[in-house]
């Protein structure tokens, strides 16, 4: 007699009603000094020296880094990109991306949590916001009352230094596009383009609005990177992680009571995990795509655990596998992988711009027939040349032909290109029927600096004949 399962009717046919729309729930985050807030500050320094500052850096008369997007020209330091190094930016760009992926293996969103711009203008504005309207619990109370001359002041401060840092930052940001030393000056006496001026409004809304109201929903709703962290995330990943076995019970107790004695883990449950947290999570809940790895709660906790006199790292960064007592590997193969991808791709990146000529000569064959016979008896054929100078200063060029004996070149004896120009011309190739051994022949231009030998480049085109040579 076969022996049957019993199965059991579990489905819930209550009637619910779902609002496809949350209203957002205000987080009001309390400020908490620690290790990690440290760090935070000293990244979030670095960043704004490094983004206020860049700008204002002079190499040979101009901007340092300026991108000028009239004459299609992205000045570095001392290197110059053009709309032909597109690719260079591609091989960037894969280049971070491969970057964030070995930190999000090893360090899970240590990234967001300490150098996102996002992360970094958000800290700036919740730092002025506690400065004008006080701390948390004072923030509660004050937009819990009606409308008054003191709440319409403070309100009305931190949104004016709020627009004050997002303008500042617009204004930067445009810098990089229109010299600054000319954009402030033009702002002053009302002479900035129309699309400076565009962009600068721009910017400054988009910095009020994201580190200003959205805050925490960019980071949750809006960045993708919150949502596909899980599949980079293994179980030997650091992560900002509460210790369940170690905390829990949770209870509240006095300091100096042993929690053993309580029946109690060494959480007293005070929330202020939750409460230092910018995206409004509970880590005692468990890892959540919404934190940012800030480790906020980490101060936080450490505070109290020093206050009660307990061992810290009740929350800490830790592995899942050292939770769970089993050994932790650093180095492993997934890891391993990017690293020397990583690795890899900026060792060529770096020879590929230290070996990068700053020229160019394209070559096209005239329109028309494949080749043509001169008077003389000789096979021509013509060919349309580009010559780009990509160097930040004006040049010479001499032109020169080989690949086959006996060819005779008409072309300019030198070719001036000023810096960052390009000259075209045409150049003519003749050569006696007799010398060719086929009708259709490789032949290589060559351009070369008159100044620097080192500065020289080579095209290959085709020399054609005559069918029945």
């Amino acid at each position: 007699m076969t022996q049957k399962i019993e199965v059991k009717d579990v489905t819930d046919n209550t009637v619910k009603t779902v609002d496809l729309y949350q209203e957002r729930e205000k987080i009001y985050v309390r400020r908490i000094k620690g290790l990690y807030r440290s760090l935070r500050v000293y990244g979030g320094s670095l960043l704004f020296l490094a983004y206020f500052g860049t700008l204002w850096l002079t190499w040979n008369g101009r901007q340092a880094v300026w991108f000028d997007l009239p004459t299609r020209q992205f000045h570095v330091f001392g290197i110059t990109f053009w709309p032909q190094d597109f690719m260079l930016l591609s091989w960037a760009l894969i280049i971070g991306a491969f970057a964030l992926f070995f930190v999000t293996v090893f360090a899970g969103r240590v990234w967001c949590g300490y150098t996102c711009p996002q992360s970094v203008w958000t800290w700036i504005f919740m730092f002025i916001e506690e400065k004008t309207e006080g701390k948390r619990n004072a923030r509660i109370k004050l937009d819990e009352q009606p409308m008054s001359l003191m709440k319409f002041g403070r309100k009305f401060a931190k949104h004016l230094l709020w627009i004050l840092v997002a303008l500042v930052t617009a204004t930067t940001f445009v810098g990089y596009f229109t010299p600054i030393r000319q954009l402030i000056p033009d702002m002053f006496t009302f002479e900035t383009s129309a699309w400076a001026i565009f962009w600068i409004g721009f910017f400054t809304l988009a910095t009020y609005g994201n580190a200003g109201w959205l805050r925490e929903q960019v980071c949750i709703y809006m960045c993708p990177y919150a949502r596909f962290q899980a599949v980079m995330f293994d179980q030997d990943t650091l992560i900002v992680s509460y210790d369940e076995k170690r905390g829990e019970p949770r209870g509240s107790r006095h300091r100096g009571i042993d929690p053993k004695e309580l029946e109690l883990g060494d959480c007293i449950d005070c929330d202020l995990c939750v409460q230092v947290c910018p995206t409004g999570i509970d880590i005692r809940d468990g890892l959540q795509y919404e934190c940012i790895g800030c480790a906020a709660c980490i101060d936080a906790c450490d505070s109290v655990m020093d206050k009660m006199g307990y061992e810290p790292g009740l929350i800490r960064y830790t592995t899942e596998h050292a939770l769970e007592g089993k050994p932790s590997r650093i180095l492993r193969p997934r890891l391993i992988g990017y690293a020397v991808a990583l690795l890899i791709m900026i060792v060529l990146f770096v020879w590929v711009i230290a070996t990068r000529i700053p020229l160019e000569m394209s070559i096209e064959r005239s329109r028309g027939a494949l080749h043509r016979i001169t008077p003389q008896g000789l096979v021509e054929n013509s060919y349309n040349i580009q010559v780009m100078n990509m160097s930040q200063q004006d040049r010479s060029y001499t032109l020169s032909v080989d690949g086959l004996d006996g060819l005779n070149m008409i072309a300019p004896e030198s070719i001036d290109v000023r810096s960052g120009g390009e000259v075209a011309f045409t150049v003519r190739l003749m050569i006696e029927p007799d010398a060719l051994t086929a009708p259709n022949n490789d032949v290589f231009f060559t351009a070369r600096a008159i100044d620097d030998d080192q500065i020289s480049t080579e095209t290959e085109s085709r020399f054609f004949g005559p069918a029945d040579f």
